[in-house]
């Protein structure tokens, strides 16, 4: 039987054995299925066998080492890749490579720039030999001779009060304690406005002296010198005011002023001292030096059996540093030796019940609310309101810490215009509530910008109070070294008369310097013979500092409430050790 051969010619199955031979040597290659190949292939089958071979388009992969991948999936993340670094990474690096403006800086304010200028004075009213970066060039070496012939260890140092060449050691030790006290409280803005060096050498120049003025190193001493240079009334001998002479040119006596009984002087002293040892922390060995002179100053100022004022019946200091009372020294330095030691007895006789009796704290006299070179009371109140705002320190100290803040807040009140309790000059001040009603730190800082506002220039007159500051400022200030050319020539004790009696400006800029002011008519004489108007002090300067590093904003704000009380130790009793083990 046949089978159909679609392929052309017949395809005989058991054929001629002619054909053997020939299929036998084909037998290795095909093994054939010989009964299905007798069959008829039906429709579908032939379908299949003569339909062309079916075209399966393979995958095609990628061999990337490590990694075998479709090239497909490979594209894909490619592409992805490399829109995504087009779109995102290309605009990231073109912000990038374009040059940035820089942030504005903050430029000073009017506070700042008068505070660099108020420091200046104080360089200027150096006596000694002085330091070789100098800042005032009219000025030169000074005093080189002062108390060598009548002290322990000389006087040579310190500072000129004022417009004369007196060194008054009263008024020089409390600008020393509060110029510290800035610091302690605005180191940070003062580092931020490049002064913060600046103003320790003021403090050390000034602490380095005081400590010459008694044997600092001793553990009680007996005596304090108490100013440098004299004056009389209405003198006809050479003296520190008969004559008008620059500081280098001083060839009259400068006699020593000591005083064996003087708690104002030695409190005062003292507070400077211990005050600056919080500054000079930095430095322990230079900071124990302070504290060990603070100690014995104090011991001088507390102990002494018959306690009596550092100017009483001293003809020349009465009519020029008369002090009023030394129980406001006693409590203001015993603050600061306790922030400064952490001694609990100066806390004990700061907060005894008895001492308002003494100072008459809580009596709320207007004149003893203004804090002054002669009045500490108002800055020891604050300094324990301190105590009480931030440590809480509670019994038995509440009592006594409650009524200075509380006398603190009525200070604060007086100031205010609406309670008429001083003369004020034609500007006003914002008023705000006291007494049971809340009034703002906001409205406290206000009336404090008005009263600094007025010494800038923000007056009647518009004029700066302050030498340098401003197109418009003193120019006759009463000073002897400003007054007088610096022209290499020595002028005689009345030779210089001449150039203060003149009408001319100062030849030499005594940058800083604070004039008293007006009156409180507004009503300004720029006149040196007219020294209430045009003599500025060291306390004076020294409190415009405080304002005025206190108010600056370029800086920053707030006080630093941390290390004025960094010697103080824990205020509660420790957790008490365990009981022992019961025993039977």
């Amino acid at each position: 039987m046949y089978s159909a051969n679609h392929w052309g010619g017949p395809f005989e199955i058991d054929g001629d054995r002619g054909h053997e031979a020939e299929e036998d040597d084909h037998s290795g290659d095909m093994d054939l299925d010989r009964g299905a190949l007798s069959r008829q292939l039906n429709e579908t089958q032939a379908s299949w066998l003569l339909s062309p071979p079916e075209s399966k388009k393979r995958d095609k992969y990628i061999d990337l080492g490590c990694v075998v991948c479709k090239r497909k999936l490979f594209m894909w993340v490619f592409w992805s890749i490399l829109i995504a670094f087009v779109v995102i990474v290309v605009p990231m690096i073109i912000v990038k490579s374009i040059p940035k403006k820089k942030p504005n800086p903050i430029l000073p304010d009017a506070y700042e720039n008068a505070l660099h200028k108020a420091l200046r004075f104080f360089d200027a009213q150096r006596s000694g030999k002085l330091p070789e970066n100098n800042r005032v060039l009219w000025r030169g070496n000074s005093g080189l001779s002062d108390g060598l012939d009548s002290t322990d260890f000389g006087l040579v140092g310190g500072y000129y009060d004022a417009g004369d060449n007196i060194k008054f050691h009263f008024p020089m030790a409390f600008s020393m304690t509060l110029l510290s006290w800035t610091v302690v409280e605005y180191s940070e803005k003062y580092k931020a406005i490049g002064e913060y060096d600046h103003v320790r050498d003021i403090i050390k120049w000034g602490t380095d002296y005081l400590l010459l003025t008694f044997n600092s190193s001793a553990i009680s001493i007996n005596k304090m010198y108490s100013q440098v240079g004299i004056a009389k009334i209405n003198s006809t001998t050479p003296d520190d005011h008969y004559c008008w002479m620059r500081p280098e040119d001083m060839d009259y006596p400068r006699p020593v002023q000591t005083a064996t009984s003087a708690s104002d002087l030695g409190a005062e002293v003292a507070a400077a001292l211990a005050a600056a040892s919080i500054v000079f922390r930095d430095d322990p060995a230079y900071s124990k030096k302070l504290v060990c002179g603070a100690t014995a100053a104090y011991k001088f100022a507390y102990d002494t059996v018959h306690h009596q004022t550092y100017s009483r019946g001293n003809p020349y200091i009465e009519p020029f540093y008369n002090s009023t009372g030394y129980w406001d020294e006693l409590m203001w330095s015993a603050a600061w030796m306790y922030y400064a030691t952490g001694n609990n007895s100066l806390i004990t006789f700061a907060t005894d019940p008895n001492l308002p009796q003494n100072t008459h704290a809580f009596m709320v006299i207007p004149d003893l609310s203004v804090f002054s070179w002669d009045n500490k009371l108002p800055g020891a109140e604050l300094l324990l309101t301190r105590l009480r705002i931030m440590l809480n320190p509670g019994y038995p100290y509440e009592e006594s810490l409650m009524g200075y803040h509380n006398v603190t807040e009525l200070t604060m009140c007086m100031s205010v215009r609406k309670f008429d309790t001083f003369n004020w000059t034609q500007v006003n001040a914002p008023g705000f509530y006291c007494g049971p009603d809340f009034f703002s730190a906001s409205s406290l800082r206000s009336f404090a910008k008005s009263q600094v506002d007025y010494v800038l220039g923000n007056n009647p007159k518009n004029m700066s109070y302050i030498v340098g500051y401003g197109k418009k400022y003193p120019r006759h200030i009463h000073h002897r070294g400003a007054s007088i050319p610096h022209n290499g020539i020595k002028y005689s004790c009345t030779g210089g008369f001449k150039w203060r009696d003149t009408k001319k400006p100062n030849p030499n800029l005594l940058i800083g310097a604070m004039a008293p002011g007006p009156d409180q008519f507004d009503r300004f004489i720029d006149s040196r013979k007219n020294y209430s108007y045009t003599e500025p002090t060291l306390a004076g300067n020294a409190g415009l500092v405080a304002a005025l590093i206190s108010l600056t904003g370029t800086a920053g704000s707030g006080i630093d409430k941390n290390t004025i009380f960094s010697a103080v130790p824990p205020l509660f009793p420790g957790t008490p050790p365990p009981p022992a083990a019961w025993k039977p």
